[in-house]
Formats: C-alpha cells, sequence, structure tokens
C-alpha cells in the first residue's frame, strides 16, 4: 500500500475549501440580495455588515489575543494609503453586490473574466505597467469574448451590467493604488491586519451612501431581519479571507490560477441549478470560453515573466539574494518581534523591491497570488 502524500493532500483539501467558500458566498450574497428568494434589497447594507463584522474580528485577533502584530501605521500613511484603497475597496464591493438585483451570478462571473483587462488599463495610467501588444492582444480577446457572452445574454440588463463593470475598474484601481500605494511604503499587510485598518475605514465610506440611498427605502419597507442569516453570510465572507491565506501559503501561481477559472467555471453551473432563471446559452458559453483563453494567456505570459526575472545570475548577485532572503526570513519569524503597546510592528518590513505582487490580492505579501476572482479580499463580499 502506497503511503498517502499528506502534504499534497492538505493542499488540495485547502483548494477545495476555497473554491466552496468563494462560490458560497456569491450565492450565498445572491440569495440574501434577490427579490424572488429572501427578499433583503440592501446591497450597501448586506456590503456593511461585512465589513463591520470583519474589521471587530480583526480588532479581536489584533488587539485581544494578539493573534498578529500591527504594522507601524502613522497618520500619512494612513491618510495618504490606507483611505484611499478603502474608498475604492468600498465602491467596488458597493457596485458589485448591487449587480446581484439585477444580472444573473452566471453572467456576473462571465464580465468577471474583464478583471485582467480593467487591471491593465489601470497599471497603464497609474506607470505601474507599460503597454506591451502581446498582453494588448490578449486583452483584446477577453474584451471580444466578454462581448460575445453578453450578446448571448437572455436577460441583459444595462443597469446591471454598468454596476459590476464600474465594480471591477474599482477594484483594479485599488489593485493598482495598493502597490503604488504600499509598497512604496515598504509596508505588507496579511489578510487580518488589512481587515483591521481597510474594513473600519470601508464601513465609514458606505454609510454615505447608505444614508442617502437604503437608509429611506429601509424606513418604509417591511424588512424580515434574520440574525442567523446575516451572521453565517458574514462569517461566510470573513472565512474565504483567511481560506485565500490558506491556499496562498500552499500554492504556486499556476495553481491557484487553476484553482480559480476552474471556481468561475463551478460557479456557472452551480448558479444555473440554484437560481433556475439564470438561464445560460450556447453563445454565452462560447464568448466565456474566448474571454478565458485570453485570461489563460494572460495568466501563462505573467508566469513566464515572474521565472524571465529569475533567470541564472552570477555568483555574488546569487550570494546577496540569498541573504537578503535569509534576513527577510528572520525579519518575518523572529519570536523577540511581538507588538508593544504602541502598536509597534512584528519586524515584517518587506520593501516593494522584494515583492512581486500580482493583479488580485495585493493586500497580501506574496508574488504567488493570482486570479482570485475579486480577491480577494476584493471577493469576500462580492
Amino acid at each position: 500500500m502506497t503511503m498517502i502524500n499528506k502534504p499534497l493532500l492538505l493542499t488540495y483539501l485547502y483548494i477545495l475549501i476555497y473554491i466552496s467558500l468563494s462560490s458560497g458566498v456569491i450565492l450565498y450574497n445572491k440569495w440574501v440580495l434577490s427579490p424572488k428568494y429572501f427578499n433583503f434589497p440592501f446591497p450597501i447594507t448586506l456590503t456593511m455588515i461585512h465589513m463591520g463584522f470583519s474589521g471587530v474580528v480583526a480588532f479581536f485577533l489584533v488587539r485581544v489575543f494578539k493573534v498578529v502584530s500591527p504594522v507601524k501605521m502613522t497618520f500619512e500613511i494612513y491618510a495618504t494609503c490606507v483611505i484611499p484603497i478603502s474608498a475604492f475597496f468600498a465602491a467596488s464591493l458597493w457596485f458589485g453586490n448591487t449587480a446581484y438585483l439585477y444580472i444573473s451570478v452566471a453572467f456576473i462571473q462571465m464580465l468577471k473574466a474583464l478583471m485582467p483587462v480593467a487591471t491593465f488599463i489601470m497599471a497603464i495610467m497609474c506607470g505601474t505597467d507599460k503597454a506591451r501588444c502581446d498582453v494588448f492582444l490578449n486583452m483584446v480577446l477577453v474584451s471580444v469574448g466578454v462581448v460575445i457572452s453578453s450578446y448571448g445574454e437572455i436577460h441583459f440588463n444595462v443597469v446591471g451590467t454598468v454596476y459590476q463593470v464600474t465594480g471591477i475598474f474599482a477594484e483594479a484601481l485599488r489593485l493598482v493604488l495598493t502597490q503604488v500605494l504600499l509598497q512604496k511604503k515598504g509596508l505588507t499587510l496579511n489578510p487580518i491586519t488589512s481587515l483591521y485598518y481597510i474594513a473600519p475605514c470601508s464601513f465609514v465610506f458606505l454609510f454615505v451612501p447608505w444614508y442617502l440611498l437604503e437608509k429611506p427605502g429601509m424606513e418604509v419597507s417591511q424588512i424580515q431581519f434574520n440574525f442567523w442569516i446575516f451572521f453565517s453570510n458574514a462569517l461566510c465572507a470573513l472565512a474565504l479571507n483567511f481560506s485565500i491565506f490558506l491556499v496562498i501559503g500552499r500554492t504556486g501561481a499556476i495553481t491557484i490560477r487553476v484553482a480559480g477559472v476552474l471556481k468561475d467555471w463551478i460557479l456557472i453551473a452551480l448558479s444555473t441549478v440554484i437560481f433556475p432563471e439564470s438561464t445560460i446559452t450556447g453563445l454565452n458559453i462560447i464568448g466565456y470560453a474566448i474571454a478565458l483563453c485570453g485570461v489563460v494567456m494572460y495568466n501563462y505570459l505573467k508566469v513566464r515573466d515572474v521565472r524571465a526575472s529569475q533567470l541564472p545570475e552570477t555568483v555574488p548577485e546569487r550570494m546577496s539574494k540569498d541573504w537578503k532572503l535569509e534576513k527577510k526570513s528572520l525579519d518575518i519569524f523572529s519570536p523577540n518581534s511581538s507588538s508593544d503597546d504602541n502598536g509597534g510592528s512584528g519586524g515584517v518590513n518587506i520593501t516593494a523591491s522584494d515583492l512581486s505582487v500580482d493583479e488580485e490580492t495585493p493586500l497580501i505579501p506574496s508574488s504567488r497570488l493570482s486570479h482570485i476572482g475579486r480577491s480577494q479580499l476584493g471577493n469576500h463580499a462580492a
């Protein structure tokens, strides 16, 4: 009898948990918001519940149980980095969740294939990426696929599509801003510390549109506020963040990108079973398949670029890099680097030059991040 490879088994288990939670959160949100099911048509309120819950849990984990140490946060970093990132994070979640009121989960997943296109455009506008012919052709292929898929959509809704696409571009801008602002400061946040700083700030940003747009409607309509429904929904969204962290810790770029694509197909199939009204057509599938070809090629180019940057170097360069990596690992895992009462950092100070952050979950310090649809952190309430 052959020995079972436990680490490999654990990796597959984490990927399965990530796919299940990611799909579950999206389907759960749709069920809660949809007028045909739970009928709670207040996406900003739902997003605020997620942000409030995540912020409180992160506060307890950082300040009370001291599971992780807070980073050295100054007012200048908070004002110039955390606030703008939180604003676009709040906007992406608001627009993304509002789209559920108008269009099907299957069609939303098809539109999400535009994420690399939006990120590429924003990166060029912000000067973090150069316009490249091969990447541009991939972006055209993705866009053509999404247009064909949209043309084949039976229940096409302009308002829902505009909300979703706006949410995608807000998320893309947040990802690029995170790269530009946080990394220039040499600051990295793991899922817990990112929620600790960003969730409360996003909650405050969402309060303004909630007060103007949803509060009046909530006062006049008969809302069924079921505590356990909202608590379990927020808990699933929080668990998704941690599952992303677990998966990233155990897999490489290619594995997680494939998991992301696999999750999208599973979600499209599941949504048509759970929500019978979201029928998909042959043209939907053809368009999405074309878009996915572009996404897969884009992922291949990204992985190839990373590998090209790791080509053989001279012995002094290799020694210098090894020393840096050794020093960095000592900084991260030093047992004496606990936080002090003034909110000192846990010794993790990885600079921008040490990081190669991917487009979908850049708040987590790893060069192995990926096509985790909405990311990320972004996706936890999508």
